[in-house]
């Protein structure tokens, strides 16, 4: 039943890539079946219990990133049943349509679990953090619940892919205030919409985000997919966690080359 259902088309009419293109974020409604979900919940839940860094760390002991969420990382590599998950094509084919590309391959996956009192997510751009030579990357947000705003959704600041802000910042109190007050000067238009189980939102690498506190009384529980051009080449390392993830997610990898590393794995190319 797993793979069948994350094997399947899911159509994108041409306003929607269009409104992807501008705004840089899409969140699309039931992308994902709620058997799949419930099938998979589980073993990602045991595989975040189980390299848990922070359990024995209170909350208001921990730094502000790790205040925001639990976060491991590449599960693919540690499940079959999450590898299964990983590799299906159906959002790596949405993920192709939303680039324009010719086809994807997996930069990582990790998943994101935000604690009931769980701090803000600061403002920041993940490509901040990836040696990669062209903008064509995308993460997949795959909320394991409905998430209403209470639980902390992401917030995306509409169009500012285009904007070059943040770019030079890793997750922070400094990027939280820097990016906060670009949005506000620019008038960037801050998107933060509640979650239906089955909706996935898909962000490019220079979009800015961020996602609010969990005061609720339930864990946040989100997986991520993180995808790049199938033709994506690894770039020089432009700071310490570019080097950092060189090393951890495309080892083998040489500085212009094509990231074809077992670890970065096609995972659809149209016929």
């Amino acid at each position: 039943m797993l793979p069948n259902q994350l094997d399947t088309p899911y159509p994108l009419d041409a306003a929607t890539l269009a409104r992807f293109q501008n705004d840089g974020f899409i969140r699309l409604p039931n992308v994902l079946a709620a058997e799949a979900l419930a099938e998979i919940s589980p073993e990602i839940t045991r595989q975040v219990d189980e390299g848990n860094r922070l359990k024995d760390i209170p909350l208001e002991q921990r730094t502000l990133y790790d205040q925001a969420f639990i976060q491991v990382m590449n599960l693919w590599t540690r499940s079959e049943r999450v590898r299964e998950f990983v590799v299906g094509k159906r959002l790596a084919r949405i993920a192709a349509d939303l680039l324009g590309t010719r086809g994807i391959r997996l930069w990582h996956d990790q998943a994101l679990y935000k604690e009931p009192s769980g701090a803000f997510t600061p403002w920041h751009v993940d490509q901040h953090y990836w040696p990669m030579s062209n903008a064509n990357s995308i993460t997949a947000w795959i909320p394991l619940q409905p998430v209403p705003i209470e639980m902390g959704p992401l917030c995306f600041g509409r169009g500012s892919h285009r904007k070059r802000v943040g770019r030079d910042l890793e997750i922070s109190a400094e990027s939280e205030q820097q990016i906060a007050a670009a949005v506000r000067k620019e008038n960037i238009d801050e998107v933060q919409e509640p979650f239906a189980l089955g909706d996935v939102s898909f962000h490019l690498g220079w979009t800015l985000h961020r996602a609010g506190p969990n005061t609720t009384t339930h864990t946040r529980r989100v997986f991520t997919i993180i995808y790049m051009d199938v033709d994506m080449r690894l770039a020089a390392p432009k700071n310490k966690n570019q080097q950092n993830d060189w090393d951890a997610w495309t080892p083998s990898t040489q500085i212009g080359e094509i990231m074809n590393d077992p670890l970065n794995p096609i995972l659809y190319e149209r016929g």
